[in-house]
């Protein structure tokens, strides 16, 4: 640790300040913990929030390497941009974590797990990301990585948008439009983003061929909406995703391993939403549909294909009491299917739930729900969630005292199913009965809120997982199922700091311990990960500029061997030429640290990239 704290303290260099009052950032509105909006101080669940201010200060184009800067995010990458990664919140794995784009679930139906394909998400487009850390999720029926929730580019009032193109190592450039508009009629946004880079080796192994592993990303997404009144709101969001990627390491027709191999990935989505909200009673009513198709090649022929569909109903109803008291309720019904050629399979998973919301003199805030699901495959399951916000009000700001306890389940995937009733498994998988898995999660945490903008945080958190589905990496038998508790536990430390009115320091700090149901680490998940950033904005508001520096240490690989600890540090700078007209540049991994965050497979060194941005 003392690598990281050492380095981002020397190359002070970076940041975007806002001397704000704790009240003011108290108030900010959030969706994801309830599925309504609900200010800050009355949220005891734990949620991390990037805007779109601190994604363009980044300008990293890869969304799992925005959200790796939060806390208990940790990013594991097989190669370059468009590789297999795996993002892992509070120690779980990628495909237990929900996430959603104005609402649509953009889960990969057509994976191994039905789950988001993180790989193929940009950061282009977005202008708020909520993170809903651990088994907090009941009311969306998700499982223990908890929730992220996305909102694409917001028009302001009127008509405006902005136009990029940058370029830089590794052949790369990317061109991105937004177009948007609003008025009392309603708004409508439309994004694109293409992204192309010749990439590098992906994999130390490949001494033969050495080729750029490439990657390419066309991503369109668009959304309008109509106030048909003052109290109906209708919405259709829809979304298309196309990429090529290329990497090393498969088989080919005579099962011999060869390191010219390529992947494409399509995912389209739509969801149609009608929103009414009266005095009391609020109601909302959504369909939502995503396909999505993937095919590996091997030497250019065809090895394997899917193509996975996931559908979903969804009703939310909202009752306010009284100032003090609010009902929720909902039922949604989940529809998926996979074909791959040799399985297909489909299933209906349906669920209730409702949730209490209550405060008390405005200081304490208490939510408790309850889950009812129904899986065609497993039967019924009952989960729960409770969370506990108080406030303390001192001289010089307030204290948030929280706490949330939560469970979850996840069934076994069609896939995973499938595969261990297939010939290509064998014992021991071929004899293991799949069931279901059960999560739960508790965290205890105090935040103090400055009126000088500082804002601390340090939330204790433990997680189990109950009887973990997981592959055979010992003898490729298919799934097997561990009998016992997997468990995540560990401390989140937040600091966000004003040093002068230019000038702006924050921080996270993560100790996560794992252990697996035999008593072992899990693998490629650091022990200790560390954020640092430091920002400048000119009071002319033209320029500013970031430093952001992150470490990961003590993590093992599949064969148990430990895997790099590594610092590394990127550093980035925007100008503004004219109003509306503003070039940028950065350089990621500025000290060229040579690391690995799975073995065998290669992380970029140091590379450049500049660009310009026009917005109106």
């Amino acid at each position: 640790m003392n690598k990281l704290l050492n380095a981002s303290t020397l190359a002070i260099c970076c940041a975007s300040p806002c001397l704000i009052q704790a009240n003011d950032k108290m108030e900010e509105v959030i969706v994801t913990s309830s599925r309504i909006e609900m200010p800050l101080r009355q949220i005891g669940t734990a949620v991390s929030v990037v805007t779109d201010q601190e994604i363009k200060q980044q300008g990293l184009i890869s969304l799992a390497d925005i959200l790796r800067t939060t806390p208990s995010v940790a990013v594991s990458r097989n190669g370059g941009p468009g590789s297999t990664t795996g993002l892992r919140i509070r120690g779980e794995e990628g495909f237990r974590t929900l996430v959603l784009i104005d609402g649509m679930d953009i889960s990969d139906a057509a994976g191994t797990q039905v789950g988001p394909n993180f790989e193929n998400l940009l950061s282009t487009g977005i202008s708020r990301i909520e993170i809903l850390r651990g088994t907090q999720g009941m009311m969306y029926g998700a499982d223990a990585g908890g929730i992220v929730n996305i909102q694409s580019y917001l028009p302001e009032e009127g008509l405006g948008g902005e136009v990029s193109a940058e370029g830089g190592r590794y052949d790369t450039h990317q061109f991105a439009a937004a177009l948007g508009g609003k008025s009392e009629l309603g708004d409508f946004s439309l994004t694109a983003a293409d992204y192309q880079t010749d990439g590098y080796n992906a994999r130390d192994t490949d001494t033969i061929l050495r080729d750029d592993d490439g990657y390419e990303n066309t991503t369109l997404h668009g959304r309008v909406a109509w106030n048909a009144t003052k109290q109906l709101r209708l919405q259709l969001t829809a979304r298309d995703v196309d990429s090529d990627n290329d990497f090393d390491s498969c088989f080919n027709a005579d099962f011999e391993e060869v390191d010219l191999c390529s992947n494409t990935f399509e995912q389209t989505g739509w969801r149609a939403s009608a929103d009414y909200k009266g005095e009391r009673l609020s109601h909302s009513l959504s369909y939502s549909s995503t396909d999505t198709d993937r095919e590996f090649f091997s030497e250019g022929v065809s090895s394997f294909y899917a193509r996975g569909e996931l559908e979903k109903y969804e009703y939310l109803g909202s009752f306010t009491a009284s100032e003090s008291t609010r009902f929720l309720y909902g039922a949604d019904l989940k529809r998926e299917s996979i074909d791959d050629g040799t399985f297909n399979q489909d299933r209906d998973q349906t669920g209730l739930y409702a949730e209490y919301h209550g405060s008390f003199s405005d200081r304490l805030f208490i939510t408790a729900g309850g889950r009812y699901d129904d899986n065609d495959d497993f039967g019924d399951f009952t989960s729960w969630r409770a969370s506990a916000a108080y406030l303390i009000d001192t001289s010089n700001g307030t204290v948030k005292l929280k706490s949330s306890y939560g469970t979850g389940f996840r069934a076994p995937s069609l896939y995973e199913i499938s595969y261990n009733n297939s010939f290509f498994a064998f014992p021991p998988a071929s004899t293991t009965t799949l069931k279901e898995e059960k999560s739960r999660g508790f965290d205890l945490g105090v935040e103090y809120y400055a009126n000088g903008g500082m804002h601390l945080e340090a939330v204790y958190f433990d997680q189990t997982v109950k009887d973990e589905i997981f592959f055979d990496q010992a003898d490729f038998s298919g799934y097997l199922q561990g009998r016992g508790d997997t468990d995540s536990r560990g401390v989140e430390l937040v600091a966000e700091l004003p040093l002068a009115e230019s000038w702006y320091l924050s921080g996270n700090y993560t100790y996560n311990d794992t252990e697996n149901s035999s008593g072992s680490s899990r693998i490629r998940r650091p022990e200790h990960l560390a954020n640092l950033a430091l920002r400048y904005h000119h009071a002319s508001g033209k320029f500013t500029a970031q430093l952001n520096a992150r470490g990961g240490y003590h993590a093992i690989d599949i064969d148990g061997s430990s895997l790099d600890e590594y610092e590394v540090i990127n550093l980035s700078a925007s100008f503004t030429l004219t109003p509306g007209l503003q070039v940028y540049g950065r350089v990621e991994n500025l000290l060229d640290k040579d690391y690995q965050e799975v073995l065998t497979y290669n992380a970029s060194g140091i590379a450049g990239y500049a660009g310009v941005r026009y917005s109106f």
